[in-house]
């Protein structure tokens, strides 16, 4: 291996690996990443289709977009920035969805959060689905939402971590791919790709690195892989540390997949505009329609749905959406209409899902496993952040603080 040894092993490439990476870089530390995937940026990955369109599989949405870090890597890297407002923000084309009952589902919506805010101020922790009002003719809708903002049924979220998540509904999309400014952030990084780990030594003086390609030596490693990885690989670490294997379990991911569709006369529609499946169950998608304004459809898939269409394959995901759109559109739209493509990030064996919820009882979990362990392994990650979880900014803010902390232990010992 070209690389055996290193001051600083930052296991996996994405964008908490990557924000560590360049930070440590400007220290002057030496470090090398360590990535699993034959490419950087983890669950955000940008491919290009056949019109030379930027499709982000993974994370699409500069969140918090005025105070993401990102942001500003995505304009220095000379990228485009769309500053037009979510379709979620927007009504939605009255299509099997009246623009009335748009009104009494948005006033629905903020009395659940409502409900939830005052509930996470109360002991035991409870499920954001408890606070549902009973047979409330939106409560499948709100769960349909719970599904795309989580990843997860309202049923299993904890009510005082889906308050605790810090969003100042600001949101941008990068042109080219927010996948893609992440992965480009890590040019000039040393970096080992098509290398998975798969056991931290801690026994010695120094960190061994267990990989596919060999062993790598280190003084301290940042470890940012996703908690569903964490909490599968009682063996990671050497000795076993089960607190992080406990704190993981209860930060599972949730599952959110991105299917690209091809639009024939697209113009009908209004430019990011959006359309629910349906209104009235949890399993339906939502179709993003002209992203960007381009003759396509984004159309999202979360939770228990996403999980029985990825058992079903690609194809599943397709068929379930011109069900759907037929029905709202009529049985000619289903010419007008063809797969591009998508990912099964459930599938994935270095994802296994989407971003992170905590259980309910615990969302305390993300500070345990953020917290280093011998003042040698730091823990960074969406799952890390307290506040910007699921999101790629919480990725870079964790990854930067791993590296803060261990560039100031460097310092205190000289």
């Amino acid at each position: 291996m070209a690389h055996s040894e290193t001051e600083v092993a930052i296991i996996g490439g994405g964008a908490a690996g990557i924000a560590a990476g360049r930070r440590l870089r400007e220290a002057s530390i030496d470090c090398l990443l360590i990535e699993a995937r034959p490419r950087l940026g983890g669950r955000a990955w940008t491919v290009t289709d056949q019109s030379g369109f930027a499709l982000d599989l993974g994370c699409g949405w500069l969140h918090s977009a005025d105070r993401n870090p990102w942001a500003t890597v995505a304009q220095a890297q000379g990228r485009t920035i769309d500053k037009t407002p979510p379709p979620w923000t927007r009504p939605s084309l009255p299509i099997g969805f009246p623009l009335a009952e748009q009104h009494d589902f948005g006033n629905a919506m903020e009395r659940f959060y409502e409900r939830v805010e005052a509930a996470a101020t109360k002991s035991p922790d409870v499920t954001a689905a408890s606070v549902l009002e009973p047979d409330d003719r939106w409560n499948n809708l709100i769960v349909a939402v719970g599904t795309y903002i989580s990843g997860a049924e309202l049923d299993k979220i904890s009510a005082r971590d889906f308050v605790n998540y810090d969003d100042n509904g600001v949101n941008w999309r990068v042109v080219e791919g927010y996948g893609a400014t992440i992965a480009a952030a890590g040019d000039g990084l040393p970096v080992v790709l098509d290398c998975p780990v798969r056991r931290i030594d801690r026994r010695g003086q120094r960190l061994k690195i267990e990989t596919a390609k060999g062993t790598i030596t280190a003084d301290q490693a940042i470890v940012t892989l996703p908690s569903t990885v964490l909490a599968d690989n009682e063996n990671l670490f050497a000795p076993a540390l089960p607190e992080k294997t406990q704190a993981a379990r209860g930060l599972p991911l949730g599952l959110a997949d991105k299917l690209f569709l091809s639009l024939d006369d697209a113009e009908e529609f209004e430019a990011d505009s959006r359309l629910f499946g349906a209104t009235d169950r949890s399993a339906v998608a939502a179709y993003h329609l002209r992203p960007f304004g381009r003759p396509q459809i984004e159309a999202y898939f979360g939770g228990q749905l996403a999980s029985d269409l990825e058992a079903q394959g690609e194809r599943a995901f397709f068929d379930f959406a011109v069900s759907e759109l037929v029905n709202l559109l009529g049985g000619a739209f289903a010419r007008r209409i063809k797969p591009i493509h998508m990912h099964r990030w459930g599938a994935d064996p270095f994802a296994r899902g989407s971003y992170s919820y905590a259980l309910p009882g615990m969302a305390d979990c993300r500070a345990a496993l953020a917290a280093p362990v011998d003042g040698r392994l730091y823990f960074a990650g969406e799952a890390c952040s307290r506040g910007d979880f699921s999101t790629a900014q919480g990725g870079w803010i964790t990854g930067v603080s791993a590296a803060d902390q261990i560039i100031a232990a460097r310092h205190a010992k000289t």
